[in-house]
């Protein structure tokens, strides 16, 4: 009898549809679990308290913190002010203790662009709201287009840690992505280590180093090139292997 397939919890929005509110998760994302993984997505809506985090995270085997249009409340990080536009109170209710959960059972994770920002808040870290503002800072926000494949083609370069998960995947000291986003991380939560950066300054990637889990934050997004780019593959093979692994500590002989 084959065994089951991994299954990985994928975070979803709470969006005004045309007519009625959605939760959403961008196919992109599902298909780079079905693809990059082989692993089936399970998309978890934005239900704030609602959501049973601890009965979620006996059934799942790994977790996807996506991205978003919207942004991370700053009075979730201490800030004054409502923030950058737009915002998604349901998600940030959801995601934030889901992530801290997961953290403290050591379900494997990875964050992606508005993930990794959350990965950072919900460890008591802070964001930059307008990066573009910052001196010396280059825009990072996505380019105005209509075709979705040039909103997200790679666009700059990052130089990555010498002793990180990403070097060692990358098998060189930079990597070519597609960084895009308005906000960005300000003050590094403990516990977290730099992975990656930009030129000027940005934190693009980072990783988890406390407690027995793998949590790995990205300010990009592989999931858009996982079965085309060489860099993107690496990264969800990598987790899918840790997800593999820890599933079958967790799975009784």
């Amino acid at each position: 009898m084959s065994s089951r397939p991994l299954l990985i919890g994928v975070t979803a929005d709470l969006q005004q549809g045309p007519v009625h509110l959605q939760h959403i998760a961008r196919a992109q994302y599902v298909n780079a679990v079905l693809d990059g993984m082989d692993a089936m997505p399970v998309v978890l809506p934005a239900i704030g308290n609602r959501q049973d985090a601890r009965g979620l995270l006996d059934r799942l085997d790994g977790l996807l913190f996506t991205g978003s249009p919207s942004n991370v409340a700053p009075a979730e990080y201490g800030a004054p002010g409502e923030g950058r536009a737009p915002a998604d109170p349901a998600r940030d209710a959801t995601t934030l203790p889901l992530l801290r959960e997961g953290l403290a059972w050591g379900v494997p994770i990875l964050c992606l662009c508005r993930g990794h920002q959350e990965l950072n808040v919900a460890l008591g870290g802070t964001l930059h709201q307008y990066v573009e503002r910052l001196p010396g800072r280059i825009d990072h926000q996505a380019p105005v287009h209509d075709d979705p494949n040039v909103r997200y083609a790679n666009r700059h370069w990052i130089d990555l840690a010498p002793d990180g998960v990403l070097r060692a995947l990358a098998g060189a000291p930079r990597a070519f992505v597609n960084s895009l986003h308005g906000q960005g991380i300000d003050r590094l939560a403990d516990g977290l280590a730099v992975e990656a950066t930009h030129a000027d300054g940005t934190i693009e990637a980072v990783r988890w180093t406390r407690g027995p889990g793998f949590a790995l934050g990205l300010q990009f997004h592989p999931e858009w090139h996982v079965t085309s780019d060489a860099f993107s593959a690496a990264i969800f093979r990598h987790f899918a292997g840790i997800v593999a692994a820890a599933a079958a500590e967790r799975t009784p002989a």
